[in-house]
């Protein structure tokens, strides 16, 4: 049995991957902000296991988790959790721009760092689901594309640090995808929202588990995904 653990289990992509790993069988470990969000994911994905710490305070996270039990060993580790803020340069706040960098970029940094042991034991997997804003930035999309942009590094640097210790690295670049993000998306540019215009958060599931399923002669370094309408 493959563990896995999942940021952003929750909702959109994180929940259909979470879900499509946990009917096949496979032990999935769901992080959580907090306790009582932790008991919402785990009722949802019966003998589902969590773990708990704010990724918007990645300096607390060592903390969080030696205080918690973690898994001997990590199949796969899952970066799907993200938030977003949208605005011009020149109305983006430090507040702004630390609440993203923090929680799409330095707190997967860290939790790489902490289960690097386990990742390494079962020559693992590390996914980093990015965006199309870490490839090409936009006007308005500043500070996100600058965290996803710096995450597409930290996966690159991270691949070729753990290659010798088996331990792939994929990133995965989806465009518009239907989910709660997409809607809040929508609702800062001011724009109607039609969930059946973007991706579905399934066919991303899909390429994910192709890379993560990919048998080990071969690895899937980047893998872009865009609406097919």
């Amino acid at each position: 049995m493959a563990t896995h653990v999942i940021t952003g289990a929750g909702s959109g992509i994180g929940a259909a991957v979470a879900r499509r790993l946990h009917e096949r069988g496979d032990e999935v470990v769901l992080h959580a902000r907090d306790a009582g969000r932790a008991k919402e994911l785990a009722a949802a994905l019966p003998g589902a296991k969590t773990l708990v710490g704010d990724l918007s305070d990645p300096g607390k996270l060592s903390w969080a988790l030696s205080h918690q039990s973690l898994p001997d060993r990590v199949d796969s580790l899952l970066h799907i959790a993200g938030v977003v803020d949208l605005g011009p340069v020149g109305d983006l706040t430090p507040k702004t721009w630390l609440h993203q960098l923090s929680v799409n970029l330095v707190a997967p940094a860290e939790l790489t760092r902490l289960l690097l042991p386990q990742l390494r034991v079962a020559q693992g997997q590390v996914i980093f689901v990015n965006s199309g804003s870490g490839l090409n930035a936009h006007a308005g999309w500043a500070a996100y594309g600058a965290s996803k942009h710096g995450l597409k590094a930290l996966a690159d640097a991270l691949r070729q640090e753990e290659h010798a210790n088996g331990v792939r690295v994929t990133s995965v670049y989806p465009g518009r995808t239907a989910s709660p993000m997409q809607a809040k998306v929508h609702q800062q540019e001011g724009k109607d929202y039609d969930p059946a215009k973007w991706i579905d958060p399934e066919s991303v599931a899909t390429t994910i588990l192709m890379a993560l399923d990919l048998p080990r002669d071969a690895e899937v370094n980047d893998l872009t995904v865009r609406p097919g309408r």
